[in-house]
């Protein structure tokens, strides 16, 4: 009798699971592989330099609350001038590759910190760009970086530094 009621419950939900994968932009039960990503962004930087786009998704939180974890992408273009508030994909490190915003800019020199990040910077040169974000990539929509309400947002985000840590606890708390 619990196996008959189990059953019929899964199917009663069936369309609420649905509904709930598609408003969260979870695709079908079909299997997801991985590539490592010392690899793939490689060869995304690879193909950028050539002249392509290259889109990616976002794995990690430091973009917190401007990218979520595997629910965003982004669009990577080859970089034509670097400004404050882009957010880039840099190798910091041989293999060792971030998406994060610029936050100062000293001759060649760019320091780089994600959204979601209380402290700690990155230093790269502007060499070590790999691409910057020309689209964000959301479930139900697409936002271009250049948009003017999108850069407000993110210029207000930067000078809320020093509360930032309790925003993004009242954030966790919501999504």
């Amino acid at each position: 009798m619990k196996e008959l009621l189990r059953k019929i419950m899964r199917w009663l939900m069936t369309p609420v699971r649905t509904n709930y994968r598609r408003r969260n932009g979870v695709m079908g039960s079909e299997a997801k592989k991985e590539i490592p990503n010392h690899i793939l962004l490689g060869l995304a930087r690879d193909m950028i330099r050539e002249g392509h786009t290259a889109t990616i998704s976002v794995k990690g939180y430091s973009m917190r609350p401007f990218l979520e974890h595997e629910r965003d992408r982004v669009v990577l273009e080859a970089p034509d001038e670097l400004e404050v508030g882009d957010a880039v994909l840099a190798e910091i490190r041989r293999g060792h590759y971030v998406l994060h915003r610029i936050i100062a800019i000293e001759g060649d020199t760019l320091t780089l910190m994600g959204d979601g990040n209380l402290r700690g910077v990155e230093v790269c040169e502007k060499e070590d760009v790999a691409g910057v974000v020309t689209h964000y990539l959301r479930p139900r929509r697409t936002l271009l970086a250049s948009d003017p309400g999108l850069k407000r947002h993110i210029r207000l985000w930067r000078k809320l530094l020093p509360v930032r840590r309790y925003l993004l606890f009242i954030y966790k708390a919501v999504v």
